[in-house]
């Protein structure tokens, strides 16, 4: 049992403790972002004065808050975060919240989660229609195309993609992956994909998440396959892979694009040809299936990555 001077002796620790956590907490208030922030709060002192040495940094990037003007000014640690308190069953937890301009960018680019990339330059996330580069007149076609089909692009309805085709640099991927990007706000899915690397990609795959990988493009709603056409031809790559996903997606009518250097002529050339010789029928039974699937268009600019 402990001795009575020695109760009185924490008495008075504890008291003189509370006597410097009410003089510290008083202190801070004299800041007005501190008093602005723990009047929030809406809890009583006595509990706050035990989180003052966390809510005067907390209170230091709620200043940093008010004056802010866009998130390329942020001074918090975190761009686009504040270190603040919330009150959970009368106590606080501290944690990084988004202020309202880093709120307003992840609503305004929430749909670009329904756009999936692979091995595709991640700029192209930010691709526009209103962006689309319209000085050059012979543009002006595909224009009007990827206008009419976002206009008239019905998931429930068979429509055409494109097999589009041009020279090296003329913004053909930018042109769909835009179109893409506005068909995402209205929450459809798409997916792009260089062709070659997907190819390399499932190769390496077989004895992990080969099918999902598959399945996920066979099945896309809107599906991009780019720069087909650069790729060394495989049997495997050819008649297991594109074939099939080119046949579910014909009988499914899922809207199919195609960028590529080559036309459709050349492309069944190309997809002739392979290290164990050459096959014609399976070359133009590929090259079928895209006609069925797409509008063939070609596109003549100049190089825009220069």
């Amino acid at each position: 049992m402990k001795k009575i001077s020695d109760q009185l002796e924490n008495m008075g620790l504890r008291k003189t403790l509370n006597k410097n956590l009410l003089n510290s907490y008083n202190e801070a208030l004299k800041n007005n972002n501190f008093k602005e922030l723990v009047e929030k709060l809406n809890m009583k002192s006595d509990k706050l004065m035990k989180y003052t040495s966390i809510l005067e940094e907390s209170s230091i990037e709620y200043g940093h808050c008010q004056k802010c003007k866009n998130l390329l000014e942020c001074q918090n640690k975190i761009t686009g975060y504040a270190y603040l308190p919330i009150v959970v069953d009368e106590s606080l937890e501290f944690g990084y919240q988004p202020c309202r301009y880093q709120r307003k960018q992840q609503k305004d680019t929430a749909h670009l989660n329904n756009v999936y990339l692979f091995d595709i330059p991640e700029e192209l996330r930010n691709a526009k229609m209103s962006d689309i580069y319209k000085d050059d007149e012979n543009r002006y076609p595909i224009i009007l195309w990827l206008n009419k089909f976002k206009k008239e692009y019905n998931q429930n309805k068979a429509q055409k993609g494109l097999y589009l085709h041009g020279s090296f640099g003329c913004g053909k991927t930018y042109l769909i992956s835009a179109l893409f990007n506005e068909l995402a706000k209205k929450n459809i899915k798409s997916a792009i994909i260089y062709w070659s690397e997907y190819l390399r990609d499932l190769k390496s795959s077989f004895h992990t998440d080969f099918s999902e990988k598959f399945e996920y493009i066979k099945k896309i709603p809107l599906l991009l396959i780019d720069d087909i056409g650069a790729e060394v031809v495989t049997e495997w790559g050819r008649d297991e892979i594109l074939g099939p996903i080119l046949q579910y997606r014909m009988q499914q009518h899922l809207p199919t694009f195609f960028t590529s250097n080559l036309d459709l002529k050349a492309l069944e050339k190309h997809l002739s040809i392979t290290k164990d010789g050459v096959s014609n029928v399976k070359a133009r039974r590929i090259i079928e299936r895209i006609n069925q699937l797409t509008e063939e268009q070609g596109i003549v600019s100049k190089n825009l990555r220069k």
